[in-house]
């Protein structure tokens, strides 16, 4: 080893000790007669000086040493005389008596520090820079201690891990596939996994009867904050089982996490049913951290000759506690935040219950007040709240006061990320209507069995059945989620027909899988829960990206290495696809 210590172990019990460092030059402070010299590694930083005590050629040596260079320096532990108590290595320096220069560096384009002066695109170019940066390196320290933590717990319960194709085939549902050519099957291409779904219930077929895997899987789809083009997930599937059996043990999963790495112990997660959380919440991930629960006014507001409410299919309101001092300034530009098209509500209607009690709304011309009590009523105002109502077509308000509710969750102060509310979403649709393809598809995937005491409804009322499906999330954001899953060949070629598939199309693209449910496959269920978007709860980040290595941008794109890119003539022909 080049070094004797890290640059974050040092401290005053190593007092007199010689000792020899590795590291980068974080800076350097020249004050005449002393230089002090900050060397940085993984682990820390510790000061480095060179006094009048120190050889004339070192002192030299010091002052011409730039931000970034990578050094070796070898002296004493000795007790500093202005201390540092913000970090662990402030009670001591080191008297250089040795210097050596590793490697030189230029003068980086951003400051590597903390609060640093690079722009987004700029630390992407340069990511093995801003990886040197506390904040990014701790990230990446989180995400490692998550991984090895799931693995303990799992372990202990009888898990193993198993590493599943990253070659398959590509397959009809769900979101886009990336594609690969094959060289030696001309013509025929694989596609990269955007789950190992079907291989853990052929492994659960096989008798493995509980596996996990932290993978990698891709999906060709637009991107947010929240999504990558490659994204890590924790996938399981167990055998034997039931629903009950996979909430509790990924739900004592995620308490185990919580416990360990931030030191927070967890309640017993609350359940919710799908319908109640699109009723009261407008979203099946619902942020629970706050109230602001919708209320429908249908029945009090209707029939008073106001257009907007009489023909709209759905009313509904939220009340924004102790926002009744809001403007019109300030309401109009919450109306046309709502108008953007991400959005697209038509327009805004609000009640203001004021200090002195009284009621004053943005539609007096149609409800007077002894109407405008009943809203008051309803939605159990006191002086000082504010009442925000929309209107329009049921699915589609609910969408829109889900955006406005976590808006003002947001404006409020509300949605704290040191406080974590976690829940189960239950009993999905197991079909969605698709008005562009005019045919079922399923909420999860093809494989999810549906409620048992359901399966009849499958040819009469496809849109009541409900999927044995559920979700966990955490503050709003969908951590993960699973089902039971068929293991059934008649029910899953049922299912399939139900998807739209022919016969021989069920058979082409998923007969593998059908034809190994009829050797015994076991009841069995599973979980997929979103590894990077675990780790940004944790690290209390909106975005994946910081806690991922190397991430690609908003475009999808690897500025870094300049990914994706154009491939040569020779290797286009060698595939046989012409290029474009």
């Amino acid at each position: 080893m080049l070094r004797t210590h890290t640059c974050g172990e040092l401290n005053m019990s190593h007092l007199g000790q010689s000792v020899t460092l590795c590291g980068w030059v974080q800076k350097s402070r020249d004050l005449g007669g002393t230089t002090f010299i900050d060397v940085r590694d993984r682990y820390g930083l510790t000061q480095l000086v060179l006094n009048t005590d120190t050889d004339a050629s070192l002192r030299e040596a010091g002052r011409n040493l730039g931000r970034e260079f990578v050094i070796k320096v070898s002296g004493k532990v000795l007790e500093r005389f202005n201390k540092n108590p913000k970090i662990p290595t402030g009670d001591i320096e080191i008297g250089v008596e040795s210097l050596e220069i590793l490697n030189e560096a230029k003068i980086p384009p951003f400051l590597i520090e903390d609060e640093t002066d690079g722009g987004e695109e700029l630390r992407a170019k340069y990511r093995y820079l801003d990886l040197r940066r506390n904040p990014i390196r701790n990230n990446l320290l989180l995400r490692h201690k998550i991984a090895q933590e799931i693995r303990k717990y799992l372990d202990e319960l009888n898990f193993i891990e198993v590493e599943t194709p990253v070659l398959i085939k590509s397959t009809p549902e769900g979101a886009r596939d990336f594609v690969v050519p094959s060289r030696m099957n001309q013509g025929e291409f694989y596609a990269l996994p955007q789950s190992p779904q079907t291989f853990k219930q052929l492994l659960m077929v096989s008798g493995f009867d509980r596996y996990f895997q932290i993978v990698k899987c891709f999906r060709d789809e637009d991107l947010r904050a929240d999504r990558q083009p490659e994204f890590t997930q924790i996938d399981c599937e167990m055998s034997f089982i039931t629903q009950e059996d996979i909430l509790n043990i990924f739900e004592g999963m995620a308490r185990h996490l919580f416990k360990t790495i931030k030191g927070i112990e967890l309640d017993t997660f609350p359940r919710m049913q799908y319908a109640d959380a699109m009723r009261l919440y407008g979203s099946d991930k619902p942020d629970v951290r706050f109230g602001m629960e919708f209320v429908e006014l249908n029945d009090i507001v209707k029939g008073k000759n106001f257009g907007v409410f009489d023909n709209a299919e759905l009313i509904v309101a939220i009340n924004a506690k102790g926002s009744a001092g809001y403007t019109r300034k300030q309401l109009d530009e919450l109306t046309e935040w709502l108008k953007r098209p991400q959005i697209g509500a038509t327009g805004l209607i609000y009640l203001r219950h004021n200090d002195d009690g009284s009621l004053k709304s943005s539609v007096d011309k149609f409800y007077n007040e002894e109407e405008l009590k009943k809203w008051s009523a309803a939605m159990d105002t006191k002086p000082g709240d504010l009442v925000l109502v929309l209107a329009g077509a049921k699915d589609k308000v609910r969408k829109q006061m889900n955006e406005l509710r976590l808006e003002m969750g947001t404006r409020l102060g509300l949605r704290n990320k040191d406080q974590f509310a976690p829940l189960w979403v239950l009993d999905f649709p197991l079909l969605e209507w698709n008005e562009e393809t005019q045919r079922h598809h399923a909420m999860h995937h093809p494989f999810t069995s549906p409620k048992p005491e359901d399966i009849t409804l499958l040819d009469t009322n496809p849109d009541d059945v409900r999927a044995n499906a559920y979700d966990m999330v955490i503050n709003g954001i969908e951590v993960g989620g699973g089902s039971i899953r068929i293991h059934d060949r008649k029910l899953q070629a049922l299912m399939f027909q139900h998807l739209g598939f022919s016969p021989e199309e069920a058979q082409k693209q998923f007969g593998f899988l059908m034809d190994a449910f009829e050797y015994g496959a076991p009841p069995h269920g599973g979980i997929a829960l979103g590894f990077d978007r675990l780790c940004s709860i944790f690290a209390g980040l909106d975005s994946i990206r910081d806690v991922i290595a190397f991430p690609k941008n908003n475009s999808g794109r690897d500025v870094m290495i300049d990914s994706p890119s154009k491939i040569s003539e020779a290797q286009l022909q060698e595939l046989s696809i012409k290029n474009v």
